[in-house]
């Protein structure tokens, strides 16, 4: 129909979008400059806080809604909670926002923004040895991390066999793109098969580096 609205996570709506579902130019430069500044939004009252759009717009648009599922099958972090990251009880790693990771020693707002931004882009931690890959997070600051928090709402993610994944799903694969999946298919193609992780070292471009972070998204079988 004319007026159906699909479902679309609003941390990506574009102008023309915003214009089709009745926002005005105000709120929708609020939710661009919000989201210029590599915050964002994970529920619909988090987009009206951020728009200022009334509810009569926010009844009729949030319902189309999508957050990543680790946050929608995640309870957010609650004064309860908050409470515990002074306490040796760990708090949600991938439920904390940038202020609450700010109580870590090493910490500040750019950092911690930081950490949220790939935490997102991941579409969740699945094991803290992706905090390595946070630009400028220093190894100790890495253990007074884990020392305060755990990941307790994980991703559903499964393990994709490196020997039958399509070049289209390993280049959505955290860690890959849509040329290095070229090479590993074209590797893969060419040897019939990949027999193991090392395997891989021998493709140019290949981050050697990261295969045990890799290890959480494939497995060769």
């Amino acid at each position: 129909k004319k007026d159906t609205v699909y479902p679309f996570n609003p941390n990506y709506l574009s102008d023309f979008k915003g214009y089709q579902l009745g926002l005005k130019v105000e709120e929708i430069d609020r939710l661009m400059k919000y989201r210029a500044e590599g915050k964002w939004i994970n529920s619909s009252e988090d987009f009206q806080k951020v728009t200022k759009v009334p509810d009569s717009i926010l009844l009729k648009i949030s319902p189309s809604f999508r957050f990543p599922e680790w946050i929608e099958k995640g309870k957010k972090v609650n004064s309860t909670e908050k409470s515990n990251l002074r306490t040796t009880e760990r708090a949600d790693l991938n439920l904390a926002t940038a202020e609450d990771l700010q109580v870590i020693n090493g910490i500040g707002e750019k950092l911690s923004e930081r950490i949220v931004k790939y935490r997102y882009s991941l579409g969740g931690f699945v094991n803290s040895i992706q905090l390595k890959d946070v630009y400028g997070l220093l190894p100790e600051v890495i253990e007074r991390i884990n020392s305060r928090f755990a990941i307790i709402t994980k991703p559903d993610i499964s393990l994709r066999n490196i020997n039958t994944v399509s070049a289209a799903e390993l280049a959505e694969t955290p860690y890959f793109n849509p040329e290095l999946a070229k090479k590993v298919i074209s590797y893969r193609n060419l040897h019939e098969r990949i027999s193991n992780f090392e395997e891989l070292s021998k493709i140019d471009g290949f981050p050697s580096d990261k295969i045990d972070r890799i290890k959480l998204y494939l497995a060769v079988e």
